[in-house]
C-alpha cells in the first residue's frame, strides 16, 4: 500500500518503478471487480496494480465492496470468490490471490492496510533533489531487472514454497512479511538483516499510524474514565458509575462520543453496553459509599483483560495469572544462505535514473 498526505509526494512514479519490475503487471486505475477476478482467476496470477486507490474506497466505497473482498481475500491462497454459473448450471470457485500494490491519497480501509505492507511518500521539501526517472528511458533497464528476478526465482521456487525464515513480527504482520524476508534470506548477503530492519519499522509506522476502532479507542478512554473518577464500591473495588462514565466520555472535546451515532445525539447507556459486551464486559448493580449509593456501573477489573489485550499500556495492569504471549517463529534453517542471482549479468546498468522525481 503506497500512501500520502496530498498529491505529488511520488506514489505514483513509486508504482512506475513497481511496474517495471514486478512479475506480470496488470495496471489499472477503474475496473470493474468482474473484470478483476477473470484477470486474477489463474494458477499463475499477474501483479495487480491500482492507482488513485483513494477513489475506489472513497465516496464510492459501497459501490466497490466486492472489489474490497477480492482484495481482503486475495492476501493469502485458497481463498476462492464462489459464483453460480447460469449457463453452466452449476457453482463456480474463482482463485482470488495475487500479489498487489496500491498507490493512493490518504488512508485505505483498515481491511486493505492490515494486510499490507504500507509505504508513506512525502512531498520533496526545498533544497531536496533527486534524479528524474524517464519512463522510456529508464523502464528497460528495469525490465531486464524484473526478467532476471523472474529467472532467479522460478529457479529456486521449491526453496522458497518450503521456508520458514525467522520473523521479528507476529500473526498477520508475519504473514504478509514472510514471503519477502524468504526472498531476502535465499539472496544472503546483507538482504537478511536489511529485510528484518524494513519489516519491523514499516510495521511499527504503521501501527503507530493507524487510528483505532470505536471499540478500540472505547476501552482507552474507559481507562482514562476510571483513573480519572478513581471510586470504589462498600468493599473498596474499584468501579465506576455509568452516569459517571459516560459523563467523563461524552465530555472528553478529542473524543468522539459527545456526537457519536447515525443522529448524533452522543453515546447512551445502553450502546455503551454494546460495544462492551464484545469483550466481555457487562454492567452490574454495584453499591457505593458517599452520594452514589446503588446504581448501575462497571468494575475495573472486568476491563482488565481487554485492556491487556487490546490497547495495553506502557505498563500494563497486573491480573493474576496472565497468559504468555507467543514468541517470534524461530527458522527452521539458517537464513543468507545464498543463492546467486541466476549469476547473470544485467544487460544495462539498473541502478541510475530510477528515483522518483517528486519521491
Amino acid at each position: 500500500m503506497i500512501r500520502a498526505p496530498e498529491k505529488r509526494c511520488g506514489k505514483s512514479r513509486l508504482l512506475d518503478v513497481v511496474e517495471a519490475t514486478c512479475y506480470a503487471p496488470l495496471i489499472t486505475v477503474n475496473a470493474s471487480p468482474a473484470a478483476v477476478y477473470r484477470a486474477i482467476g489463474t494458477d499463475d496470477p499477474p501483479t495487480l496494480l491500482v492507482d488513485e486507490a483513494d477513489t475506489i474506497f472513497g465516496a464510492a466505497a459501497e459501490a466497490n465492496e466486492d472489489l474490497r473482498g477480492l482484495l481482503n481475500a486475495g492476501h493469502q491462497r485458497n481463498r476462492p470468490a464462489i459464483r453460480w454459473d447460469a449457463a453452466a448450471q452449476k457453482v463456480e470457485k474463482i482463485p482470488t490471490f495475487s500479489m498487489a500494490a496500491l498507490a493512493g491519497i490518504g488512508a485505505m480501509p483498515d481491511t486493505i492496510e492490515d494486510r499490507a505492507v504500507v509505504i508513506r511518500m512525502r512531498r520533496r521539501a526545498p533544497g531536496e533533489t533527486v534524479a528524474p526517472y524517464r519512463h522510456r528511458r529508464d523502464s528497460p533497464a528495469l525490465r531486464a531487472l524484473a526478467r532476471q528476478l523472474t529467472g532467479w526465482l522460478r529457479a529456486n521456487l521449491r526453496d522458497l514454497e518450503t521456508a520458514e525464515p525467522g520473523m521479528p513480527v507476529e500473526d498477520r504482520a508475519a504473514d504478509t512479511w514472510e514471503p519477502l524476508v524468504a526472498v531476502a534470506d535465499l539472496a544472503g548477503g546483507t538482504w537478511p538483516q536489511r529485510a528484518r530492519r524494513a519489516c519491523e519499522n514499516l510495521t511499527a509506522e504503521r501501527d503507530g499510524a493507524a487510528v483505532p476502532s470505536d471499540r478500540i479507542r472505547l476501552l482507552a478512554d474507559c481507562r482514562a474514565a476510571f483513573r480519572a473518577v478513581n471510586a470504589v464500591d462498600n468493599q473498596g473495588r474499584p468501579a465506576i458509575p455509568s452516569s459517571v462514565l459516560l459523563d467523563k466520555l461524552r465530555t472528553d472535546p478529542e473524543a468522539p462520543w459527545a456526537e457519536y451515532g447515525k443522529a448524533g445525539t452522543g453515546l447512551t447507556a445502553m450502546k455503551l453496553g454494546q460495544l462492551l459486551a464484545e469483550y466481555e464486559i457487562r454492567s452490574a448493580n454495584i453499591r457505593f459509599g458517599g452520594t452514589y449509593g446503588q446504581v448501575k456501573g462497571y468494575y475495573q477489573a472486568d476491563f482488565t483483560d481487554a485492556w491487556n489485550r487490546y490497547c495495553p499500556a506502557p505498563n500494563p495492569v497486573p491480573q493474576g495469572e496472565a497468559s504468555q504471549p507467543s514468541q517470534p517463529s524461530q527458522p527452521s534453517s539458517t537464513p543468507g544462505r545464498v543463492i546467486p542471482l541466476g549469476r547473470l549479468k544485467p544487460s544495462q546498468p539498473t541502478t541510475t535514473h530510477t528515483t522518483a522525481g517528486t519521491a
